[in-house]
């Protein structure tokens, strides 16, 4: 959907479920309290610096995930410890952590084995609001989500809920191109 508005658009895909992403480590510490790398950035710091290049680069984000254990898988949250950035990515403010980056949209997919919204809720979610944090505190607030719960309850209740983002997904995206054609005709 998001091609069809814009099929030259470059797609960069960070994929972290496979362990390939590191999480910080000492040279990651080091940097946090200085600009200068001097004997490290061979580390955790420079595929921080790689991390957020691709934020910085994006006109639309989007986050693929689980909910695991009610709250974030923990390759995300390598990728998200990697982003938040002092003096990179927020700067601090009397009121707490002030986001640098443009805002832009993100889209937020989540699949849960669980429900944990709506009235047949039964989990906990932490997820969700831990991202809307995360995500602002770095400058990110234009925020959709889109989930696909219950997927560890019967095929055809998957299928349900499958087919329930997919119309979420579609009405979004039909409402901002007809948006889109309200802004052309003024």
């Amino acid at each position: 959907m998001l091609f069809q508005r814009n099929p030259k658009a470059e797609l960069v895909v960070r994929r972290l479920g496979d362990g390939a992403l590191p999480h910080v480590d000492a040279d990651y510490a080091f940097m946090q309290h200085s600009n200068d790398a001097g004997p490290y950035g061979k580390g955790s710091s420079a595929m921080s610096d790689e991390l957020i290049v691709e934020l910085e680069r994006a006109d639309v984000v989007v986050i693929g995930t689980p909910m695991h254990n009610l709250s974030v898988p923990s390759s995300l949250k390598a990728w998200i410890d990697h982003v938040v950035r002092a003096r990179r990515t927020f700067t601090m403010a009397t009121s707490g952590k002030k986001g640098m980056l443009r805002d832009r949209p993100v889209y937020i997919a989540v699949a849960s084995g669980g429900r944990f919204s709506g009235t047949n809720a039964h989990q906990l979610d932490f997820l969700t609001p831990y991202l809307k944090a995360f995500l602002a505190s770095i400058g990110l607030n234009n925020l959709r989500f889109f989930s696909v719960e219950g997927t560890g309850a019967r095929a055809e209740s998957v299928e349900l809920a499958r087919r329930v983002a997919d119309q979420a997904l579609t009405s979004h995206f039909n409402s901002l191109e007809l948006q889109h054609a309200r802004e052309n005709l003024d």
